[in-house]
């Protein structure tokens, strides 16, 4: 990344060995995006965080039910995420079912997920 300092306008959120994510960092770096990565995994994940998250796309949009650590989650605990308070519980409990990457813009605006004409759109808009 350009930078890793905490004075790092853009913050992306996710876990370093997703391919999405890794195209994403690859992409910012390649537009002179200036950016500190946040890995779930490394860094951690408290309740707070997650909240400002959740607050800011949707617990629905923030619960990946797509990929592989969902579907190793036992029925009870897919059907019981039918609610915000439950959905957190099991993003707190296991970080890669949250939809990622996750870049959260200086001015607070974010964007979720990754597609290059996505993220030249909303680097214009927040600038």
């Amino acid at each position: 990344m350009a930078t890793t300092s905490a004075s790092a306008p853009f913050i992306l959120y996710g876990i370093k060995n997703c391919d999405t994510v890794k195209k994403a960092r690859r992409w910012l770096e390649e537009n002179g995006v200036s950016c500190q990565f946040h890995d779930y995994r490394v860094e951690g994940l408290d309740d707070s965080l997650l909240q400002n998250l959740i607050d800011k796309q949707g617990w629905e949009a923030m619960l990946n039910t797509r990929g592989t650590t969902w579907r190793k989650l036992d029925e009870t605990t897919r059907a019981g995420c039918d609610n915000e308070a439950r959905a957190k519980a099991v993003m707190l409990a296991h970080p890669a079912v949250i939809k990622r990457p996750f870049l959260l813009a200086p001015n607070g605006q974010s964007l979720l997920g990754f597609k290059p004409e996505s993220y030249q759109q909303f680097l214009a808009e927040v600038k």
